[in-house]
């Protein structure tokens, strides 16, 4: 077959963005779906930092809209030299926008110039309102394309006198693109939550009219400070050990912002930013804030004699456990891993990050011994309960916790991570099943006896001495990566994916949940990575009098094929995995071709977090408060 120029497809305009929109919006999931939203907003948040925004309004509208308005300047609509309004080039145009120089916009999180484009090339109908000049502007688009023909050299056309000036824009995402047009309420108003806290002098409201939801508004003049008090409420108030410290300095014209407070937590939880932009896999400014943490406080505890020995330092870990911290920076040309935003990557930020933490946390500790002596007892405390799990660490080895004696893992033929999975399957019935159904060339089986440890509650020694856990970290190869020690390299990592086969039930859903927690905790970097799946048994195999067999995912399916059918089938409900014979077993949950996986996502690691510490946690009350408040999207097994 030939292979020359015509067969060079060149795409043209906005298609590019429809036909692979996961390269600029992340998936097509809801995940997706909301950072269709979270791109608009940012745009706003740039015209507030700039000085020219001070109220941004969010709506989920019934028809299954959504609307950003702002009162900033207005997008422009004068004619660009391209010879059509500016606003039409912002919308239709990859790459276009004012945010490539600082003439406009000293910092952004919208740096690419394609989040408005991407934007309307993903949606089915897109309405654009700009407030400017006393004049309320009106364009229109569908799938990208205008649907209102301006001749070259025609402006926008005026539908309205106003005193106003801001954006408006409303867009309906395409339901050809997107498995859901259904955003996620609750991802989204953590995210307008965060925006409110990072911006004190911002007010955001959020109306979510679909849902029937009275307006929210949000504004946190206390600002980062704020963040890291309402983290640890959410965590625990009463375990508090410090106040709240802030600092912020710059250098290089790079802003660094800085609230931290200890709690009786173990580990840290850290939560960072870039131009307001949550970088859930950390970065650079990540990496310089905790190198230069450590250094002060090492610094401080030789100074004090708490470490005697001049060639003995806390690590890392150790002078972080108990944090709650936000860390915040401004950067004039930040560099991401990709359009959506997660990591940051310039090299120039950790020094300067480590410069203001040295400079500014010296001046804080030297004010304030009390907290800083708490910090130094925290660390001393975490050393210790270190060199007590390095030594429970030592029976993680193959050689004292052998798999193949005791009956657990059945390996796989197989060498190549890259081609095999593990399943992590509850209880031995199910088990002895999935050993006898599976590929054995790539696939292992790991059982595991009931529920196990939930980690929210328990100290990093009780959780590295539960043999579950230690089985389960000792067949992926790859360690652990908080606590107090770090040991963890996903590069060791034994399979490309780790599947978690649970029953298709409630006590399958709290077992999916408490191994979730585990890898949530103790290594987010499988999260991040995309190695984590849960697999999706069906809970229902129905039979007509004629014809074949199908299963059934869910009692929504099961009406749904009631109402078709009548009751002239029969039903066999799988209670467990262990009830399916292996043939049905490998059909339904182990064939790549056939079965169905959900791979887990960080949606929202703020949400993630709070949603974890509330329903696993130790306090009751904020867990009753939840299920309360939930009970109407509550499944109940009966």
């Amino acid at each position: 077959m030939g292979y020359n120029a015509s067969n060079i497809s060149v795409l043209e305009g906005l298609d590019p963005v429809r036909k692979r929109p996961g390269m600029y919006v992340g998936s097509t999931t809801v995940k997706g779906l909301n950072h269709l939203i979270y791109e608009i907003m940012d745009n706003s948040v740039d015209e507030h930092l700039a000085g020219y925004c001070n109220n941004i309004t969010v709506i989920l509208g019934k028809d299954g809209s959504a609307t950003v308005e702002d009162d900033g300047r207005g997008i422009p609509v004068d004619l660009h030299e391209k010879g059509y309004p500016a606003e039409r080039i912002i919308m239709t145009t990859l790459h276009a926008g004012g945010k490539f120089d600082n003439s406009n916009y000293k910092t952004s999180g919208g740096l690419h110039g394609v989040g408005s484009s991407v934007v309307n090339a993903l949606s089915e109908k897109m309405i654009v309102q700009v407030m400017r000049d006393g004049c309320v502007y009106q364009d229109e688009y569908s799938k990208g394309k205008p649907v209102l023909k301006l001749k070259k050299g025609e402006l926008l056309p005026i539908v309205d006198k106003t005193e106003k000036t801001g954006t408006k824009i409303t867009f309906y995402p395409d339901g050809s693109i997107f498995d859901t047009t259904k955003f996620k309420a609750d991802a989204l108003r953590e995210r307008i939550k965060e925006t409110a806290y990072l911006n004190p002098e911002l007010t955001v409201s959020f109306i979510n009219e679909r849902d029937g939801k009275e307006m929210e508004i949000f504004h946190e003049p206390e600002g980062i400070s704020g963040f890291v008090d309402s983290l640890l409420l959410q965590e625990n108030e009463e375990k508090r050990l410090t106040k709240t410290v802030s600092i912020a300095g710059e250098k290089d014209g790079i802003s660094v912002k800085v609230s931290f407070c200890f709690s009786q937590r173990f580990g840290d939880n850290i939560v960072s930013f870039c131009n307001n932009i949550n970088t859930m896999e950390g970065g650079t400014h990540v990496n310089g804030f905790k190198s230069g943490f450590a250094k002060v406080i090492n610094q401080y505890a030789h100074e004090l004699g708490n470490i005697k020995d001049k060639n003995v330092n806390f690590t890392g870990n150790d002078t972080r456990s108990g944090m709650t911290a936000v860390i915040s920076i401004s950067h004039p040309s930040p560099r991401f891993e990709g359009q959506t935003k997660t990591k940051l990557d310039n090299t120039e930020v950790q020094s300067v990050v480590v410069s203001v933490l040295n400079a500014k946390l010296q001046y804080c500790f030297d004010r304030d011994l009390d907290t800083l002596k708490t910090i130094i007892s925290r660390a001393e405390m975490s050393a210790r309960l270190r060199k007590e799990e390095e030594r429970i660490r030592t029976n993680l080895s193959d050689k004292k916790f052998a798999f193949e004696g005791n009956g657990k893992l059945a390996r796989q033929e197989l060498n190549d991570p890259s081609k095999c999975e593990i399943f992590i399957v509850e209880g031995k019935s199910a088990g002895g099943t999935a050993k006898t159904g599976r590929d054995r060339t790539f696939q292992a089986i790991l059982p595991i006896r009931g529920k196990i440890l939930n980690v929210e509650k328990q100290s990093v020694d009780k959780v590295l001495a539960n043999e579950e856990i230690k089985a389960i970290v000792n067949a992926l190869g790859c360690g652990f990566s908080q606590g107090y020690g770090n040991d963890f390299n996903i590069n060791n990592l034994k399979y490309d994916k780790i599947i978690i086969a649970a029953d298709a039930d409630v006590d399958g859903g709290h077992i999916s949940t408490l191994l979730l927690t585990l890898f949530y905790r103790f290594m987010p970097e499988l999260i991040y990575a995309g190695k984590l799946y849960r697999a999706m048994p069906p809970l229902y195999r129905v039979k007509p009098k004629k014809g074949k067999a199908e299963y059934i995912y869910d009692d929504k399916a099961l009406n749904e094929y009631r109402a078709k059918h009548g009751n002239n089938f029969d039903v066999q409900r799988y209670k467990g995995l262990g009830e399916m014979d292996s043939e049905q077993l490998w059909e339904t949950t182990m064939d790549p071709k056939t079965r169905k996986l959900k791979q887990i996502c960080m949606q929202d690691v703020l949400d993630a977090n709070r949603l974890t510490s509330v329903l696993m946690g130790e306090e009751v009350a904020p867990r009753r408060e939840y299920i309360i408040s939930n009970a109407d999207k509550a499944t109940l097994d009966v």
